[in-house]
């Protein structure tokens, strides 16, 4: 006979980071310590960025931008973890786990983007510093920030509809400080097969995307001040930089020759 309890979760108990009572106040001193640093940094970055009207420039207004993301973001998941150290039992109700979960996910995806868009930022004033006042206006930067926002409650709401969708009728102690996505999937006792199909595709989407338009972002930068410093050389000064590659490259050459004759 199944003695499975089929009864649905109403409420689930996170785990946290130790059991050892004696950690408990230290940990919560810390990480109190953390939060009020991280707060009142961003809170002082977006304040200062906005009181100071030479800072009213692209990088500074995604700078300020991202310090809302970072912002709320602890807010989302601090305050209750200090809650939790100082309670006997870390109780939250399964509303409330999927409307953290939901906010968490928003503002992890949200940075993400906000980090290309930083990227792609400076490169325009990099590459094409004559066109940087046309191509990243206050319309264009608006739309930027918008998008990133949009991006992040698009792929938060996908999650947290087939979430919703999902019986928890198992443990209900999730191995987490906060509500996680991998943890809660664990608990389910419905088939998880689409929400880690889509875990697979939004964050290939939502991390791959970012990073090569950083990666990008930065390499093109690098070739456009080295294109820049070689044609600022003199024509003794660019007779010594072809040698000093050409030199390297023999070296390296040389040496990878020597190696394969070796073996």
């Amino acid at each position: 006979m199944d003695h499975r309890n089929d009864s649905p979760v109403t409420e689930f108990i996170l785990a946290g980071l130790t059991e050892r009572p004696e950690l408990q106040l230290p940990l919560f001193l810390l990480f109190l310590g953390i939060y009020v640093v991280t707060v009142v940094g961003n809170l002082g970055m977006i304040t200062l960025i906005g009181l100071s009207s030479h800072l009213h420039t692209p990088m500074y207004y995604f700078l300020s931008s991202l310090s809302f993301i970072d912002l709320c973001h602890s807010t989302v998941i601090t305050p209750k973890m200090l809650v939790n150290f100082v309670t006997e039992k870390n109780i939250i109700s399964h509303p409330e786990c999927m409307t953290q979960l939901y906010f968490f996910l928003v503002f992890v995806i949200a940075e993400c983007h906000m980090l290309a868009v930083m990227a792609y930022d400076r490169y325009v004033a990099i590459c094409s510093p004559l066109l940087y006042n046309a191509v990243m206006s206050s319309h264009i930067c608006l739309w930027l920030t918008e998008g990133v926002y949009v991006l992040g409650i698009i792929g938060s709401t996908i999650h947290i509809g087939f979430m919703l969708k999902l019986a928890f009728c198992k443990n209900n102690v999730v191995n987490h400080y906060f509500c996680d996505l991998f943890p809660l999937l664990k608990l389910s006792c419905s088939s998880i097969y689409i929400n880690e199909l889509l875990v697979l595709c939004l964050s290939a989407f939502n991390i791959f995307t970012p990073a090569l338009t950083i990666l990008s972002s930065f390499f093109f930068m690098e070739t456009s001040v080295i294109v820049h410093d070689l044609n600022h050389l003199s024509k003794a000064a660019q007779i010594r930089w072809v040698f000093f590659l050409s030199s390297n490259y023999v070296v390296l050459y040389g040496s990878t020759t020597l190696k394969s004759h070796k073996s």
